[in-house]
Formats: C-alpha cells, structure tokens, sequence
C-alpha cells in the first residue's frame, strides 16, 4: 500500500549555477506539497553555488559533492544514488 504522503525527491544538479540558484532552491522548497528532499549535487562548481545551497536552513535540503567534474550524464546518476524518496522529480 502506497503512503498518502510519500516522500518526493528532487534531484539538483550544479556546476557553476549561482546566478539562479538562490531562485531555483525557492522554487523547490516552496511548493505546496512539503515532504520532499533536495538532493543538490554539486559538479566541481568554482563559482559561489557552495555557499549559496549552505545558506539555506532547511533539514529537507541534502549536500553532496564531487571530487571531480562529471558529464552531466554522470552527475545524475551520481545524485540518482542518495535518493530517499518513493517517487523522483
């Protein structure tokens, strides 16, 4: 039986994003349904998206970062591996 209120989990991937990223992370955790996770993946960003992702205060938000620069492709399907939720956007 499937819950009522399953968990949704975003995947985010960056390289280098900061000019939307503040608006792009409001836009997710702003929506009506809440019980999400964010998976931001960072892809060797040298610009100030660390700092932007790490600003926000919020425990639905997950970090993770790579020691080098993926394919967008790679990227995915490394943030694809720490998914919690039953369904992905």
């Amino acid at each position: 039986m499937k819950a009522s209120n399953p968990l949704v989990s975003v995947l985010m991937n960056c390289h280098n994003g900061e000019e939307f990223l503040i608006q792009s992370i409001e836009s997710i955790l702003n929506q009506s349904y809440s019980n999400l996770e964010l998976i931001f993946f960072d892809n060797c960003s040298t610009d100030n998206s660390s700092n932007i992702i790490n600003s926000f205060k919020d425990n639905r938000i997950k970090y993770f970062s790579s020691k080098k620069k993926l394919s967008l492709s790679e990227a995915r399907i490394a943030a694809w591996q720490h998914i919690q939720g039953e369904y992905v956007a």
